[in-house]
């Protein structure tokens, strides 16, 4: 099990540095958090969900796990990898994957993290407590958090990295806790990102036009923009069924398009993700 470095992780109550003793993390003013069984640590206040059990539910969670190991999208990890551990300095990094959900992600950066001799120091933070008991079976030496990516219980520029892979966009929260000049990465889908998928479910696919790069600018200087795209094949319908379990789409679909995808047994897709690089401000 891994252990927290001092003063990594900030007290959501009061923000004072917490400290870690056996299985607890306490703060000065005395708020106490103790580890799951599973080995995260449960840092979001229940007055501050918005639901009762935010984030992705057991099913998704399930379904996204299942995808992923399919290998699917492991071009794409490698190349997030690869823009990471090119852009660390030479020192020891702290880094945090927000919105790590089931941690196929963020344990494949451990893995390249290790693989290039490094010592780092990772953290994995969802909203979804069934996502971050998953990505605890990934990997027991990464530091999984169950938190807001609103309001990141670490202290005020303390990491140097911050990886977001198509997760909501908070300026304002993501820069807070990243020292200055700290890398964001952020991932975020293109056009055609799984078009072939969305004229099956919708009768009319309108673009979205996403734009991150202006609603960032106040904060964050651009570095580079990566476009990773590439064609993969699902060929039974179990793997297509996957895919839809895991994505928003399914819960928007008419029944007769259920119908329709439960006789599908083979789908070309096309991947197409942008990957950009920026600097805090």
């Amino acid at each position: 099990m891994s252990t927290v470095m001092s003063n990594l992780l900030a007290c959501p109550v009061c923000q004072q540095p917490l400290q870690q003793q056996d299985n607890n993390l306490r703060c000065s003013a005395g708020h106490s958090f103790d580890r799951a069984k599973q080995g995260y640590w449960n840092l979001l206040l229940s007055h501050k969900k918005k639901s009762k059990d935010p984030g992705d539910n057991a099913g998704m969670v399930q379904a996204r796990r299942e995808f992923l190991d399919q290998g699917h999208y492991a071009a794409l990890s490698a190349q997030i990898n690869q823009l990471v551990v090119d852009n660390l300095p030479a020192e020891p990094s702290r880094i945090l994957d927000m919105g790590c959900g089931e941690g196929f992600y963020t344990a494949a950066l451990e893995q390249a993290l290790q693989v290039a001799e490094r010592n780092d120091q990772l953290i994995g933070l969802d909203i979804s407590k069934h996502a971050v008991k998953a990505a605890c079976k990934r990997s027991p030496s990464i530091e999984w958090l169950v938190a807001s990516g609103a309001n990141i219980p670490v202290p005020d520029n303390s990491l140097d990295t911050l990886t977001v892979l198509f997760s909501r966009l908070m300026p304002d929260a993501f820069a807070k806790p990243l020292k200055q000049n700290g890398l964001l990465l952020l991932a975020w889908t293109g056009e055609q990102h799984l078009i072939e998928l969305r004229e099956l479910i919708y009768d009319e696919v309108r673009a979205s036009n996403y734009d991150p790069v202006k609603q960032l600018d106040p904060l964050f200087q651009q570095e580079s923009i990566t476009d990773v795209s590439y064609g993969f094949e699902l060929n039974d319908n179990h793997s297509i069924q996957t895919l839809l379990g895991m994505t928003p789409h399914s819960q928007r679909m008419p029944q007769h398009k259920r119908d329709q995808f439960a006789e599908l047994q083979q789908l070309s897709l096309t991947l197409d993700v942008k990957l950009g690089l920026f600097r805090r401000r």
